[in-house]
């Protein structure tokens, strides 16, 4: 906590807003990776499970 404040608030809020846009990124990303079938998704190093998990339960089927 001593750390943030002495960072400021304003960047203390600006990295949150960063770290939380890249996970949701990241969700978004998996889930349109889920659209692919799974031989394709097996030859870019991708297992359906893992996506769905990284995907955070928006994934679209």
């Amino acid at each position: 906590m001593a750390n943030a404040a002495k960072r400021g608030f304003f960047r203390g809020a600006m990295d949150a807003l960063v770290e939380a846009r890249s996970k949701q990124a990241t969700r978004y990303v998996n889930s349109a990776l889920l659209m692919l079938d799974d031989e394709t998704l097996r030859s870019h190093g991708y297992t359906r499970a893992e996506l769905r998990k990284s995907a955070g339960g928006s994934y679209l089927y």
